[in-house]
């Protein structure tokens, strides 16, 4: 009997050894934000996850985050895009040259933004998908162009500020539907000054709502007896994920609550992750990537894919530089200037695959707010831009290292 028990628990052992090593790559991630965010918060003296600093970080990342859902769906079809940084520029540029010169109303301008970036990506998916001609070739054009188009539109100055309808896009907060009493009574429990209890609220939603979620799908794979992680993972997992989430989220509560941009960044990673994982258009994407040529056999239509990638990389482009104008309340000629390198850098650290085929929704986002949380904790601790445009170069050349690694560990 105890010969059984120590063969079943060799077994469970090594079940839960290899079922880690093949996800390394997921669970390093995670486990990489949360001690870079430790030691980030003991250097810093605490001052990283602070109240007012956690906002910041939120309002920080959000056009990264948001441009770096639609770099996934490029760099899985197996493609790249180098203009996104340019485009953004010249939508913010665009913005501006509207409202503040052209004195039109916000609502059209943000429907005329965004369509322009659709169309942007339009002209750069046609010459990649029915040409042929290497993205990395157009996108490098574009990235020229649009730079050029944004000195031409904003002849070479500043331009703003921006009405307040505007900028509420990026620095505005969603009001507390709840009686200022319920906040009052949770601040003196948590020993706050005043806390939001929709923010608070939405945190322990969205965290109870990530753990049915898993539930549901560990049950649906074990009744099609459909091989699952341990146990013990599955549970360490949702316990990280909820506590860290309700955490941040308590963190923004007793500050000035959920800012518009969050919501906006939460939306879009939702939709984007349910298109990836669950639906017709989102396997086609990854076999896009994964092969081409058999995806193409298969009866998938490549070029359209390819071409509906780069449009919709164009509007989420355009929609990040609403959010940056909104948040600087100006337009530059120079703004996002070098970011397409922080949304390509954020999207392959976050597990996405060189050569295409590979990557998720969630770890674009995971490792957009490891870049986020590098510069912000890099920037407290006073290290020079020299030193951090350094550091980032080193874990983003580790990522990819640890992909081929692992490619040819597999292989």
């Amino acid at each position: 009997m105890a010969v059984a028990d120590q063969t079943s628990d060799s077994g469970a052992r090594k079940g839960i050894g290899e079922y880690l090593a093949s996800h390394l790559r997921e669970y390093g991630l995670l486990f990489a934000l949360i001690a870079i965010m430790a030691f980030f918060q003991i250097v810093t003296d605490g001052t990283l996850l602070r109240a007012v600093n956690v906002t910041n970080l939120m309002l920080q990342n959000s056009y990264i985050i948001i441009m770096a859902l639609g770099m996934l769906i490029v760099i899985v079809s197996g493609n790249i895009d180098l203009s996104v940084g340019s485009v953004m520029g010249f939508i913010g540029a665009l913005a501006a040259v509207m409202i503040v010169e052209g004195d039109m109303p916000v609502l059209v301008t943000v429907v005329v933004c965004l369509v322009a970036g659709g169309v942007i990506g339009a002209a750069q998916g046609y010459w990649v998908a029915y040409w042929k001609i290497p993205s990395f070739i157009v996108t490098l054009a574009g990235m020229l162009v649009f730079r050029g188009l944004s000195l031409w539109l904003l002849e070479g100055q500043s331009v703003g500020p921006f009405p307040k309808e505007f900028q509420i896009i990026a620095n505005g907060f969603v009001p507390d539907i709840f009686p200022a009493g319920f906040g009052t009574a949770l601040a003196g429990i948590f020993g706050a000054r005043q806390v939001n209890v929709l923010a608070l609220g939405t945190g322990i939603v969205a965290a109870a709502a990530i753990v049915w979620i898993g539930m549901r799908a560990r049950a649906r794979n074990k009744a099609y007896g459909i091989e699952d992680e341990p146990r013990s993972f599955f549970v360490a997992r949702n316990v990280i994920v909820s506590a860290a989430l309700i955490f941040i989220l308590y963190k923004l509560a007793t500050f000035r609550g959920l800012p518009n941009v969050l919501i906006t960044m939460g939306v879009l990673t939702v939709i984007y992750a349910f298109l990836t994982e669950n639906t017709v258009i989102g396997r086609r994407v990854y076999a896009l990537g994964g092969n081409e040529k058999a995806a193409k056999l298969s009866g998938i239509k490549t070029e359209r894919l390819t071409f509906l990638a780069f449009v919709n990389m164009g509007i989420l482009a355009a929609a990040a530089g609403l959010v940056f104008a909104a948040r600087l309340n100006t337009a530059t000629p120079k703004a996002g200037f070098a970011l397409e390198l922080d949304v390509i850098a954020a999207v392959f650290i976050g597990g996405a695959s060189m050569s295409g085929g590979v990557g998720k929704i969630v770890g674009a986002v995971v490792g957009a707010f490891l870049m986020g949380v590098l510069n912000n904790g890099m920037s407290i601790m006073g290290i020079g831009i020299d030193y951090q445009q350094m550091i980032k170069g080193l874990v983003l050349l580790a990522a990819v290292i640890f992909d081929v690694y692992n490619k040819q560990k597999q292989g």
